[in-house]
């Protein structure tokens, strides 16, 4: 039963969420809290790993939790389910893209998509953020430190156009000299 509940939470999430694997994040953090899949914690690890491996954020996101919820029957479904509402959207938009592209409608709902995409990915960036840098409320601990140094350190970084895979390879050095050092 398990593996039907991945399909159908991650299905949900696929259909209802525009703007790529950030924007599903709320929805993705809702449903497996909800399911009790992971905890906040193992989403953020999870997270951190989806954005360090290649392919889409939701796509590894998915296939991370369903393995680790229901093994490879569970990757595969979950994965199904997150990738298969836009690969049927696709299809049915294309065919009719051409000949609506220049109406209205499609403007008046690009236009209001655009800026819900940009909310919920500013609300995965407030969530997580809160669950890496305030899990135990505000407490200054080496640990927080070290997170808020490391994420000055890359925001400086990609604002100066630095190669996302030097930054994300530089955090992890930084991560784990920490781990060592603390």
């Amino acid at each position: 039963m398990t593996v039907l509940e991945l399909f159908w939470a991650f299905f949900k999430i696929g259909l209802f969420t525009f703007g790529g694997g950030y924007a599903m994040l709320p929805l993705i953090r809702q449903e497996v809290l909800a399911h009790g899949w992971m905890t906040a914690e193992e989403i953020i690890d999870f997270i951190a790993i989806s954005e360090s491996t290649p392919g889409p954020l939701a796509v590894n996101m998915a296939t991370a939790v369903g393995m680790n919820t229901a093994g490879i029957a569970g990757a595969a479904c979950a994965t199904l389910g997150v990738v298969l509402p836009s690969f049927l959207v696709i299809l049915i938009v294309s065919r009719f893209y051409v000949r609506f592209r220049r109406s209205r409608l499609m403007e008046g709902a690009m236009t209001g998509l655009r800026p819900a995409v940009i909310g919920l990915i500013g609300a995965a960036l407030l969530t997580t953020g809160k669950d890496v840098f305030f899990a135990n409320g505000f407490v200054l601990t080496p640990a927080l430190v070290v997170s808020i140094c490391i994420f000055v350190i890359t925001a400086i970084l990609a604002f100066r156009k630095t190669h996302p895979i030097l930054l994300i390879a530089l955090s992890a050095v930084i991560g784990i000299g920490a781990g060592y050092a603390l």
